[in-house]
C-alpha cells in the first residue's frame, strides 16, 4: 500500500484536512467505469477487465423499474469477498441522489451487505445539508471499524457554487464519521443540462467549471474525476481529451465502455521519465534536509515545496499502479 506523504508545506491546511492526507490509502482511479447495477452480466465481465474503479450503479445507468433489482444485485456481489482477477480494483457503488427519495434506501441495501464497498459515489450534491444527510446515515448503517471512500459528484450550477463549503464539511465530519472523502467527479451532461448549454467540440462551455472542480479537489487534497467522454467509439478524441485533462490537473476520468479504459490509463498514467525525475528528487529533496537546506537546484531548476508536492503526488499514482 502507498500513502499520501504530506509535506510541511500543508501545515497551511486546516488540521481536519492534513488528518485525512496523512491516513488515505492512495486508491487509484484513473478510469472510473460505469456499469449497470442490474445486470449481472455486464458486470462479471466487468470484473475481468484491467480496470482501477468499477462503479457498479444505481443511478442513471438503471431504469426506473429496476432500481429494487439494481440494489439486490449489487448486494448479492457484496456479500461475496472481492475477488482479485488480474490485480485490485475499486469495487464502487453509485447510489442515487438524495434529491431523488431513493438514496436511503440504496444505502440501506449495499452498506448492510457482508463485505462493504471499497468506495460510494454521491451524485448531484448541492449543499451541506446533502453531506450532513450522507454523513448521518451512514454512520448509521455501517458497524464496527469499517470505513468507505466518499466521492462527491458536482453536476449542476449550485453544487459548483457551493463545492468549497461541501468539500470542508465532508473533510470535517469524516474525523469522527465512517467515510474518507477521496475524489470530486465533474458530471458534465447534467451540468450542461441545467446551464442549458449547447456542447461543443472544444468544450469551452464547460471550461470555469472543469477548471473549478479541479481547483476545489486540490485544495482539499482530493482526486479530480473529468466528464465522459460520451462518443465512445471516437478513440482518437477521447485521447485528446485525456491529455487535456490531465494537463488541467485531473486524476482520471468517467468511462463508459470497456474499449476506452486502455486509453484512459494510459493517459493519466505517469511515464517512467517523469517517475524517475520525482523519485531523483525526492532523494534529493531528503539530502538536502539533512543539510538544512530549503529550496535547492535539482537538473538546473529552482526547487521549493509545491514542485516537491508534485512529485510526490507522480511516485504515489506510479507505484500505486505499477501492477497494472
Amino acid at each position: 500500500m502507498f500513502f499520501l506523504k504530506s509535506l510541511n508545506h500543508v501545515n497551511k491546511l486546516s488540521n481536519s484536512i492534513k488528518n485525512v492526507i496523512s491516513v488515505r490509502y492512495y486508491r487509484p482511479r484513473r478510469a472510473l467505469m460505469y456499469v449497470p447495477g442490474d445486470s449481472s452480466r455486464k458486470l462479471t465481465k466487468a470484473f475481468n477487465l484491467d480496470v482501477d474503479c468499477i462503479a457498479m450503479d444505481c443511478e442513471d445507468g438503471v431504469a426506473m423499474n429496476k432500481k429494487d433489482e439494481a440494489r439486490e444485485t449489487i448486494r448479492n456481489i457484496l456479500n461475496h469477498e472481492k475477488v482479485i482477477v488480474k490485480r485490485d480494483f475499486d469495487r464502487a457503488v453509485r447510489v442515487n441522489c438524495i434529491g431523488s427519495g431513493l438514496c436511503e434506501e440504496d444505502l440501506k441495501a449495499l452498506l448492510t451487505a457482508k463485505f462493504l464497498p471499497d468506495t460510494v459515489l454521491l451524485p448531484k450534491v448541492e449543499s451541506v445539508e446533502h453531506i450532513q444527510w450522507f454523513a448521518e446515515k451512514v454512520n448509521a448503517l455501517i458497524k464496527g471499524n469499517g470505513n468507505v471512500d466518499f466521492v462527491i459528484f458536482i453536476e449542476n450550477p449550485i453544487g459548483l457554487i457551493n463545492s468549497h463549503q461541501i468539500c470542508r464539511a465532508a473533510v470535517d465530519l469524516a474525523q469522527t464519521g465512517k467515510f474518507t472523502p477521496s475524489s470530486i467527479v465533474f458530471g458534465s451532461d447534467d451540468f450542461c443540462a441545467a446551464l442549458g448549454a449547447t456542447r461543443s467540440e472544444d468544450g469551452v462551455e464547460l471550461l470555469y467549471a472543469r477548471q473549478k472542480t479541479v481547483l476545489i479537489a486540490k485544495a482539499f487534497n482530493l482526486q479530480a474525476i473529468d466528464r465522459v467522454h460520451i462518443e465512445f467509439k471516437d478513440l482518437i478524441g477521447l485521447r485528446k481529451y485525456c491529455e487535456q485533462g490531465a494537463r488541467m490537473g485531473y486524476t482520471g476520468k468517467q468511462v463508459i465502455h470497456p474499449d476506452q479504459v486502455p486509453i484512459v490509463q494510459e493517459a493519466f498514467l505517469p511515464s517512467k521519465t517523469q517517475f524517475e525525475w520525482a523519485t531523483g528528487l525526492l532523494t534529493a529533496f531528503n539530502e538536502y534536509q539533512k543539510k538544512g537546506a530549503g529550496a535547492f537546484v535539482y537538473k538546473g531548476a529552482m526547487i521549493d515545496k509545491p514542485t516537491m508536492k508534485q512529485a510526490q503526488n507522480i511516485v504515489d499514482v506510479y507505484e500505486s499502479t505499477k501492477n497494472a
